[in-house]
């Protein structure tokens, strides 16, 4: 006789489902994002500021060379992001994010501010470009943790259903501190001359670092470890007390084996996402002025413009992922860049404002697809144990890859005369992303990985918990049917042999 057993899952109770504090969840926000506003402020003042800093740093050379050498330095910290991935990533998964965060944000301030105090090559020769060295390689290390730690705070606060849109908040940081840092170029430029702004005009925006660090480190100290820490902390202790060996951290070859399809993901997603982003708001600010020969007040206002705009579209994007998921702005993002790389970049030379904008808005606009899914997609990737040390590999070594945009970029076209490697690069980069888009699993909607559901209040609590019973009795009619169809063809081969029986 036939036997099929039904192996019934282990019903969820409303008590197993996380309600998410609003207060704790959006002071959470708000100090991730500071802190990413922080780091995308010294890009934005960098970006801005590269060819006054050749000048200062890098005296004598071409014109073209002191461009290149400036961006260089702003690239070569990119190197030591890995290491400080991984530093903070084990320390990120063994004693809590916020502590680590609380770190982060004190050693960005310090490196930041630094800058605006090195002397120039004329005052202490070689020792200008060292010392800017050393400070940039300092940011490199302490934003190697950054990024994925506020990404993975903000994720562990969310609730499930609206995950794509807190988490858009943290990238609406990064254009917001871009635009900060340059409207402060532009402030400061405008107000003491060009010539006093290249003697010492440029210092200024890297001492605003100091307030906007110290509002991070006020904020960060004050916040409460993510729930989801707390209680993967809570059950490795409730583990030990019943003997059970768990062992306290994952080791870097078990992250390689067990986690090596969310790995390639990840870095798929995040070169196709930085790419573009350090194309459009660090290489593109020199290449205006570089390259086209338009004047850099021309290039700055536009740019601005356009980052203001992707402001109001960011949240926006987070919104909708939460609707119709994470995987169709990533796939669409990948298309658009591909097909609209280079008509993006002849409306950018075609000296006529209006269309200089709309080149500009299309590249913005297919950025924001990115941008607007990838802080609430890459946490969701990885178990919480583990879920710091593998994103900031994933992510510090996709980083280093896409931070020699800006320098890799303007070799290319000082190299071939040809203004359109950048829009060849940007399409090589699509293809990137729209196969990461198509292997990547949906995780909108859904809880993280390994972990039970987080919700807004008691209400949608309950919601979720009957979702899960429906979904549990689908499953059950599901087999039902099976069983059905097994006992009929069971019954149609007795009867066609009945030696059989």
């Amino acid at each position: 006789m036939l036997k099929l057993r039904k192996k019934r899952a282990k019903p969820m109770h409303i008590n197993d489902i996380t309600i998410i504090d609003d207060a704790k969840l959006k002071k959470a926000i708000t100090a991730a994002a500071l802190g990413n506003a922080m780091e995308w402020f010294d890009f934005g003042v960098y970006g801005f500021v590269a060819v006054a800093l050749g000048q200062v740093f890098f005296p004598g050379a071409d014109p073209g060379l002191q461009m290149i050498a400036a961006l260089a330095t702003f690239s070569v910290p990119f190197l030591v992001r890995p290491l400080g991935g991984v530093f903070f990533g084990r320390l990120g998964d063994k004693f809590g994010r916020q502590k680590v965060l609380s770190i982060t944000i004190i050693i960005m301030s310090i490196s930041t501010v630094s800058i605006g105090l090195i002397p120039s090559y004329a005052s202490i020769g070689i020792w200008a470009p060292v010392l800017l060295l050393a400070a940039k390689l300092a940011q490199g290390f302490s934003v190697g943790g950054e990024y994925t730690g506020a990404a993975i705070f903000v994720a562990e606060y969310s609730p499930d259903r609206k995950r794509g849109f807190l988490g858009s908040w943290l990238d609406f940081g990064s254009i917001a501190g871009f635009i900060l840092g340059a409207g402060v170029v532009i402030l400061i430029t405008s107000i003491v001359g060009d010539e006093n702004f290249l003697s010492w005009g440029w210092r200024l925006p890297f001492f605003i670092a100091a307030p906007l660090g110290l509002i991070g480190i006020y904020l960060r100290h004050a916040l409460e470890e993510t729930p989801t820490f707390q209680q993967h902390v809570e059950k490795i202790d409730s583990n030990s007390r019943k003997e059970i060996a768990e062992p306290p951290r994952v080791s870097f070859r078990e992250i390689f084996t067990k986690q090596w399809k969310a790995l390639i993901v990840s870095v798929g997603l995040v070169i196709a996402t930085n790419v573009t982003y350090y194309m459009l708001l660090t290489y593109m600010p020199s290449y205006m002025s570089h390259s086209l020969h338009y004047s850099e007040d021309h290039g700055l206002i536009i740019i601005i413009a356009i980052m203001v705009g992707m402001l109001f579209v960011q949240p926006f994007m987070g919104l909708l992922s939460d609707r119709f998921g994470r995987k169709p702005f990533v796939i669409i993002g990948s298309i658009g860049l591909f097909i609209l790389a280079i008509p993006s970049f002849i409306l950018i030379q075609s000296n006529v404002i209006g269309l200089i904008f709309l080149g500009f808005l299309i590249l913005a606009v297919l950025l924001n697809c990115f941008i607007g899914v990838m802080a609430s997609t890459l946490p969701a990737m990885f178990p919480t144990n583990i879920r710091y040390s593998a994103l900031a590999i994933a992510f510090n070594v996709s980083v280093m890859v896409a931070g020699i945009t800006p320098t890799f970029a303007a070799w290319l076209v000082e190299a071939t005369h040809n203004l359109f490697m950048p829009a060849y690069y940007l399409m090589v980069v699509a293809v990137i992303g729209l196969v990461t888009g198509i292997y990547m699993k949906e995780t909108a909607n859904k809880p993280l990985k390994g972990e039970t559901p987080a919700a807004s209040d008691r209400a949608e609590a309950k919601e979720i918990l009957q979702e899960h019973h429906d979904n549990i009795e689908q499953k059950i009619e599901d087999i039902d049917v099976q069983i059905a169809e097994l006992q009929s063809k069971r019954k149609h081969l007795i009867d066609q042999h009945p030696e059989i029986q």
